[in-house]
């Protein structure tokens, strides 16, 4: 049995309820491919009624885009994995670039939120990636590994099985620029190849790795075409159903 193909959407700080509500039942009610999961990463405000909507939609699930480390408390404006979780969340997308970048937030804080996130029974969507001045010093191997090492290599195996990593180089996010699939596959086969050394061939062979980095309807079967690559996160291309659900059929050929 070969490993999950997902295609997941990252809706970011877009659309209004009635909106999410439309653009996620549309999708449900859409032919897709068999052996294809659909993950929705929407604002949590949302989670509740957009999972309620999908609750008999198989292959389809709903996630958080962040939560908060800590159990519960005092963090006004936050989420725990907890509510996530109670409204009907199956995962949560960590680790995104944007949430490094915009927000301060580091490896060991990241780290947290994997382990709480688990605890919780979530699947976590773990993101790395590098910018424009490592990929141009060549570096980008080494920044990778090392967002891996710090945030991933102190779980468990059987944690392991519960991630999905979705390698996104930042110099390729909302720029219209894409790494090329040589580019994509290069460096998914790298992070597989840290993983197996890390955790082994069981682990390794089994986790899906996701490119996020202006994934398109242009240019998904291409990148999909790759050996490693086991699908997407998609940013902006998900905001619309058909170029989406383009995008999901280009996992099935």
């Amino acid at each position: 049995m070969g490993r999950r193909k997902i295609a997941a959407g990252n809706w970011k700080m877009h659309l209004s309820l009635e909106q999410a509500r439309r653009l996620a039942s549309t999708v449900a009610m859409a032919d897709r491919p068999k052996g294809v999961d659909v993950f929705l990463g929407i604002p949590s405000v949302f989670l509740h009624p957009v999972s309620t909507d999908l609750q008999n939609s198989p292959g389809m699930y709903t996630g958080a885009q962040n939560c908060h480390q800590a159990e519960a408390g005092a963090y006004t404006g936050e989420v725990s994995a907890s509510m996530v979780s109670s409204a009907g969340g199956k995962f949560v997308i960590l680790g995104h670039s944007e949430r490094r970048e915009l927000f301060g937030e580091t490896d060991q804080i990241i780290e947290q939120k994997i382990r709480r996130a688990l605890s919780e029974g979530l699947e976590v969507v773990f993101c790395c990636g590098e910018p424009l001045e490592q990929r141009e010093s060549g570096q980008h191997k080494q920044w990778v590994e090392r967002q891996m090492r710090h945030a991933l290599f102190s779980l468990s195996p059987l944690q392991m099985q519960h991630l999905i990593i979705a390698y996104e180089p930042i110099w390729a996010i909302g720029t219209g620029k894409t790494a090329s699939p040589e580019q994509a596959g290069e460096m998914h086969q790298f992070i597989r190849k840290e993983i197996r050394q890390a955790f082994g061939d069981e682990i390794a062979d089994g986790i899906p790795i996701l490119y996020g980095g202006s994934v398109k309807p242009q240019n998904a079967h291409e990148l999909f075409s790759q050996e490693d690559v086991d699908g997407g996160l998609v940013g902006g291309a998900s905001l619309e159903a058909d170029g989406f659900l383009q995008i999901v059929h280009a996992l099935s050929k």
